[in-house]
């Protein structure tokens, strides 16, 4: 008989006890959903707060149970994001740490000005940054990303650029700041900028010198 007892007791406490801990979960997970913290940075305040803003959008109960493509998403969404990191830190903060694109260049699309990003995405001209070379022609975002990477991998440097013109035979020719005009080939561009380069060190030019380097192995100058 006190046998029988013992174990109704025990199955009492075992009922009060789960009981209590269901009721408790979800009192935690209700709490968790009004109190969550998300911080983002690497963009500017307003940009920070407009990531913010979606994610909280999202219908999430939680954010540690929310899927990972659902906020990757979010973030690759905004086109001023070139890449970030994502840190989970308990119990109930998301911080997001985001590395802002660089502006490249400045082009006309549909008589509207944008920016090119190096994360290859085009951005609304918001900035007043008369520097950035300007892409004159209808290049493809990769094909302006490409000749970008050969003069940066050349002697040249980018910075030296004032404007480019791309043409519907995919050739492009390059203004440079000091008002050289430089014609460049369908190939070897980048043996073809080396060479200008050390020829630029050799001679000095006058403004407005024309270099034709469209044949192979020959730098034609115009004055």
């Amino acid at each position: 008989m006190h046998q029988h007892k013992s174990k109704k007791i025990f199955i009492y406490f075992f009922l009060l006890f789960f009981l209590g801990s269901i009721q408790n979960t979800n009192l935690n997970i209700n709490n968790f959903k009004n109190n969550y913290f998300i911080k983002v940075s690497g963009l500017g305040e307003t940009e920070n707060q407009i990531i913010i803003k979606e994610i909280k959008n999202s219908n999430l109960e939680n954010i540690f149970l929310m899927k990972k493509r659902k906020i990757y998403e979010i973030i690759n969404n905004n086109s001023l994001v070139e890449s970030f990191k994502i840190f989970k830190i308990y119990p109930h903060t998301l911080d997001i740490k985001i590395e802002k694109t660089i502006y490249l260049a400045k082009i006309s699309r549909e008589k509207k000005i944008f920016i090119i990003g190096s994360n290859g995405k085009l951005l609304k001209n918001q900035t007043h940054n008369n520097e950035l070379p300007f892409i004159f022609g209808n290049p493809k975002i990769n094909e302006f990303l490409e000749i970008k990477n050969i003069i940066d991998k050349s002697k040249f440097s980018f910075d030296e650029i004032k404007n480019l013109y791309f043409f519907p035979s995919k050739r492009w020719d390059l203004e440079l700041k000091n008002n050289i005009f430089l014609k460049l080939p369908h190939e070897n561009i980048g043996d073809t900028l080396d060479n200008v380069f050390k020829l630029m060190n050799k001679k000095k030019f006058e403004k407005n010198t024309s270099i034709d380097a469209r044949i192979n192995n020959q730098l034609i100058l115009n004055d």
